[in-house]
């Protein structure tokens, strides 16, 4: 069952990258991976879900988990250049999904997936002066922000992305936001202190 499922999960991100399009019929992806199209709404209930599993699926093992495992050194340039490579990586996929019904869900799920792994470098990064909750408020919202650059990068003409360029955009606003969080550290309402 976990083969298929892979096997699925792998033929719907081949198909939609190769086509550019999200209107990948289930009876192609039910080839491509080799089983019925019964077996795919068995698996998955529909074409849409299954497409947006995917995504969640790579965006999960590819940039959640492996900073998972060290959030407190998710800022810099090696972090930034991993997530700008990933995209570039799987931009015929990534924006098939950002042009589909299913883009709004997908930069939600994404944010959410990333933001309290974000939300625990702002605590590891600024300790006892932040406040949980303003680190998790901030976690989001740096997150989406990000996220919405990635987007319209990924969307962008038809040139040929640049990660490193890109890693470094997304790095100058990091620079400024923690600039601005060091700044504004001795300002922080008592109130969102407690």
């Amino acid at each position: 069952m976990r083969r298929t499922r892979a096997a699925l999960l792998g033929a719907a991100i081949a198909l939609v990258s190769a086509r550019g399009t999200a209107n990948v019929p289930v009876s192609d992806i039910a080839d491509a991976a080799g089983v019925s199209r019964q077996l795919v709404y068995l698996h998955f209930g529909d074409r849409d879900t299954l497409l947006f599993e995917a995504a969640l699926d790579l965006a999960r093992r590819e940039l959640a988990e492996p900073w998972g495992g060290a959030p407190g050194e998710a800022i810099g340039r090696e972090r930034a250049l991993a997530v700008t490579r990933h995209f570039a990586e799987h931009r015929g996929f990534y924006r098939a999904m950002f042009e589909s019904a299913s883009a709004y869900a997908l930069n939600r799920i994404v944010s959410a997936l990333l933001a309290p792994l974000r939300s625990v470098s702002l605590k590891v990064r600024f300790g006892s002066v932040l406040p949980p909750q303003l680190a998790d408020d901030l976690g989001v919202f740096i997150t989406g922000g990000g996220a919405a650059l990635v987007h319209a990068w990924v969307s962008s003409c038809d040139e040929v992305l640049d990660p490193e360029a890109m890693a470094d955009r997304l790095l100058a606003v990091g620079e400024i936001l923690t600039a601005t969080l060091e700044g504004a550290q001795r300002q922080i309402p008592m109130q969102a202190k407690d």
